[in-house]
């Protein structure tokens, strides 16, 4: 073998070992992806039952009710369109009516009801998460009349 050949054989070695650890990264990340949604885009993109995804957006003043036990169901807006959402357990002390939230779960099958296993609300009067102000935002929402911390 000479010198050219060997040259080229350790070039394509690492070339091959270098896209196969590419292809391991992207499988291992499309199995954790959790893709990003406000309620609007709901109405034209048809998520199957099951997938994860967050949804993000303002709890719609009076949709809030609080069922039995630690179940509450609550309505995420982003004034386009609506999803109802319920949720089983300890939701975090900024959450309200009116407040930016995220809630990452999925849809159940046969319903239009977004069951959330994680809700986030905002952590003080000026943050919103940026996806969801740049989301609002684009569609006219005044976001408190205050700038935006991002």
């Amino acid at each position: 073998m000479t010198r050219k050949q060997k040259r080229l054989a350790v070039i394509g070695g690492g070339v091959g070992f270098l896209v196969a650890a590419v292809l391991l990264v992207m499988f291992a990340f499309s199995q954790s992806i959790a893709y990003f949604y406000v309620p609007g885009d709901l109405q034209k993109t048809e998520v199957p039952p099951g997938t994860r995804i967050r949804l993000g957006g303002l709890v719609e003043a009076g949709s809030v009710e609080r069922g039995s036990g630690s179940t509450v169901s609550f309505v995420v807006t982003d004034t386009i369109g609506t999803v109802p959402v319920t949720y089983t357990g300890i939701l975090p002390d900024l959450f309200r009516e009116g407040q930016g939230v995220v809630a990452e779960g999925a849809f159940t099958a046969g319903s239009q009801v977004f069951v959330a296993d994680t809700v986030l609300a905002k952590h003080d009067e000026t943050y919103m998460p940026k996806d969801v102000a740049d989301r609002l935002e684009a569609q006219g929402v005044t976001l408190g009349g205050k700038e935006t911390i991002r």
